[in-house]
């Protein structure tokens, strides 16, 4: 598990990576984290993948102490794998966990970026819309999808970021603690949604970094039309839910929490 003293003034980091047919970037994704952080730990959660990139994250485990592999039984979805993830991290007494995709999009290059935030903060989002970021190789689709659902998702929902969407993220595992994880059922975009929602709600400091996003070079991207819908479905209902709650607290003269309403 490596030596106790972790990343200055953060801990012991676990990077968690899910993962569902990776093998062409599962490899290298691994060792440029490896690379660049060499006191963090990574694990690589595997929904059984057919292309064996479960066989591929065994190998790295097998060479590297610091890599570990989770391997779960059928494709579960992104949510239910960091959720995974998550716990076995707290069950090995880890400080923060790290959420890095898989395919190459999330440079690990920017990870000590991240990791320096969280000196100061509970939860740090690799943020491609905040001012320093760059997304590369987008078409103008994409581009505009992301930023108008992020922009719906803090309208509806007062979480005051940028990229509520984004995947790159620290979490210490206090501020986890304090969210209520056994609530959260949502995947893809939402589960990042969710979560966002969750902390701002629980009152944890949260803070934005830029990131350089690119777009992937090897397999097939995730996002569906399904994933998109999924996501606006539950922020309307988040927000509706979240403006009636603020209604009845208002309606017993009691203080609305964080919710902030546009």
């Amino acid at each position: 598990m490596g030596d106790e003293t972790g990343h200055p003034g953060v801990g012991r980091v676990l990077v968690v990576i899910p993962t569902y047919n990776e093998v062409d970037n599962l490899r290298q994704v691994v060792r440029r984290v490896r690379r660049v952080e060499p006191a963090v730990d990574v694990l690589v959660a595997d929904d059984d993948s057919p292309d064996g990139t479960g066989a591929v994250a065994d190998a790295l485990a097998g060479t590297d102490p610091r890599v570990h592999v989770l391997h779960r039984r059928g494709k579960r979805g992104l949510g239910a794998a960091y959720l995974a993830g998550f716990a076995w991290a707290r069950e090995r007494g880890y400080d923060a966990v790290v959420e890095m995709d898989a395919d190459g999009s999330h440079a690990p290059e920017d990870l000590p970026a991240l990791l320096a935030a969280a000196r100061d903060a509970d939860v740090v989002i690799g943020s491609r819309w905040a001012r320093g970021a760059r997304v590369l190789n987008w078409p103008l689709r994409r581009l505009l999808l992301s930023r108008g659902g992020n922009l719906y998702a803090r309208l509806a929902l007062g979480v005051p970021v940028s990229d509520a969407t984004g995947g790159y993220r620290v979490y210490r595992l206090s501020a986890l603690d304090a969210i209520d994880l056994g609530s959260v059922c949502s995947q893809g975009y939402s589960f990042q949604v969710e979560l966002a929602r969750l902390a701002h709600r629980a009152g944890v400091r949260i803070v934005e970094v830029p990131i350089t996003f690119a777009e992937r070079e090897h397999g097939s991207s995730k996002m569906s039309p399904r994933i998109v819908a999924e996501a606006l479905w539950r922020v309307t209902r988040w927000a509706v839910a979240d403006r009636r709650q603020a209604v009845r607290r208002g309606l017993h003269g009691t203080p609305t929490g964080q919710v902030r309403w546009p």
